[in-house]
């Protein structure tokens, strides 16, 4: 496996950023929903900074995944009819804007919020909006949640389509992204309904002519 797609599968480093950008998403999203109704505390403070973080990472990668993208080569088309072709475009279009424009919502909330921003507590970023903004701050909330169910509709139609194409087109979409070998499924084909034999026709027995034994010859005294 190499870290370079090829015609047929997508290369290592591709899946890896496809994967972990997925489970950070999936894990920044479970970990928002919690936090979100926790009472005032300072472990809730630290799960805010766990959940910045992530979304952070995600940007980070995004970024680095941008970068690669436009590196790497893309494997050759999975023929499919032309609307979903142009709707899978679509998709991975829109996945792309989410992936970036979500975590920098949220960073645009937290500096409405005037709330220092760091990334694993390691790296000290700026502010957005210039320091606290009581007009925005609300603005920006809002902007983030729409965003995150968005995404999450997003996601699952994405999702459902290669479970589609692998389990009813039974093409190589979803195989050829996943982290381990996994053999395609064969395309159904259309057979004749099975037909019963048909005897040949029997050959008529041929009766040998009965061959009679030659009568003892007569034989007189003399």
């Amino acid at each position: 496996m190499t870290l370079r797609s090829d015609a047929a599968r997508w290369g290592t480093l591709a899946k890896f950023f496809h994967w972990t950008i997925a489970l950070l998403i999936v894990g920044a999203g479970i970990v928002g929903l919690y936090m979100t109704g926790l009472p005032n505390a300072p472990q809730k403070i630290r799960i805010y900074a766990i959940h910045k973080s992530v979304g952070l990472t995600v940007l980070a990668l995004a970024l680095l995944r941008l970068a690669w993208r436009l590196y790497d080569r893309r494997p050759d088309e999975v023929p499919m009819p032309r609307w979903q072709a142009v709707g899978a475009r679509m998709v991975h279009g829109l996945l792309y804007l989410l992936i970036f424009a979500l975590p920098l919502s949220g960073w645009l909330y937290n500096s409405a919020s005037g709330y220092p921003l760091q990334w694993w507590g390691l790296v000290q970023l700026p502010s957005l909006s210039g320091g606290s903004d009581a007009t925005l701050k609300p603005l920006a909330h809002g902007l983030h949640e729409w965003l995150f169910w968005i995404l999450v509709a997003t996601l699952v139609a994405h999702a459902g389509a290669a479970l589609v194409h692998h389990f009813v087109e039974r093409d190589a979409t979803l195989a050829r992204m996943l982290p381990w070998r996994l053999k395609r499924l064969a395309a159904p084909t259309a057979t004749a309904p099975e037909q019963m034999p048909i005897p040949a026709p029997a050959e008529p027995a041929v009766s040998e002519p009965a061959v009679s034994e030659p009568a003892p010859s007569e034989t007189k005294e003399e």
